[in-house]
């Protein structure tokens, strides 16, 4: 059973009727791919996104970084002006 398949893949626990609800759905998702594959798309352009889009960020501003007090004040260990982690390479 494919669901069966993409659970173990997923590492799910699946009761029986969890099977049952999921092998419907899925099973709706490739009836609707199958109509999609009907439609004709050779004149279509193959897009990220439907509408146009630009870059939606910010521009980056250079501006003073946290003080290094203010940044360490809340650290659990530290060691003068820098963070004491653990050792983890031998």
């Amino acid at each position: 059973m494919e669901i069966e398949h993409v659970a173990l893949l997923a590492r799910l626990k699946l009761s029986e009727s969890e099977k049952n609800l999921f092998s419907g759905q899925i099973g709706g998702v490739i009836d609707y791919i199958d109509k999609l594959n009907e439609l004709d798309t050779k004149e279509t352009e193959p897009t990220a996104h439907v509408f146009p889009m630009k870059n939606v960020f910010r521009k980056d501003k250079s501006r003073p970084s946290l003080p290094r007090e203010k940044a360490l004040q809340n650290a659990p260990r530290k060691d003068g002006k820098y963070y004491r982690v653990p050792k983890i390479i031998e």
